[in-house]
């Protein structure tokens, strides 16, 4: 039977496993294919992917997982499985404040910055300049919501693996 909790524990493992999905293919691909790029072609596709990805699919996933966390959480408190709970409860913090607010705090305010910046108008320094302050602060912040990311979805996958077997 598909109840109200199979259900909350798809979508969450679901909705987990494509933010941690896109930010580890980000790392894996993306990131790799982008250094090589000269210092304003690199601007620009940065430019042009923080853009991008405000789209309605990634803000479900993203933002819903706010919401989804807690309920996980307590339908998972209410069958008195601790071991599950608190998997669940250490994923949701992980990726409250190793995602969400890595997210938030550290590569939103860059990527605010970067789409600020004139690349037509800008001399190459100020252009060289612009990368080199953009880049290692904006990928050492991706690096860490990238491991929350799929720590967090290890351990809901842990909780669910828990909750239904006795696996663990």
């Amino acid at each position: 039977m598909f109840s109200f909790q199979n259900a909350i524990s798809f979508i969450t493992i679901l909705f987990s496993g494509l933010i941690a999905g896109l930010l580890f293919s980000y790392s894996c691909s993306v990131n790799s294919g982008l250094k090589v790029l000269p210092d304003g072609v690199y601007l620009k596709a940065m430019q042009s992917i923080n853009a991008a990805i405000q789209n309605p699919y990634f803000f479900l996933c993203f933002m819903g997982l706010l919401f989804l966390f807690p309920v996980y959480a307590w339908l998972v408190y209410a069958q008195q499985d601790k071991t599950s709970f608190y998997f669940v409860l250490a994923a949701a913090g992980i990726y409250f404040s190793g995602v969400f607010a890595v997210t938030v705090f550290g590569n939103v305010p860059l990527n605010e910055l970067l789409a600020k910046f004139e690349i037509a108008s800008a001399s190459a320094k100020d252009i060289s300049l612009m990368r080199s302050d953009f880049e290692a602060h904006w990928n050492t912040f991706h690096l860490v919501r990238t491991i929350a990311a799929v720590i967090s979805f290890s351990l809901t996958i842990l909780a669910v693996v828990k909750l239904n077997t006795k696996f663990v």
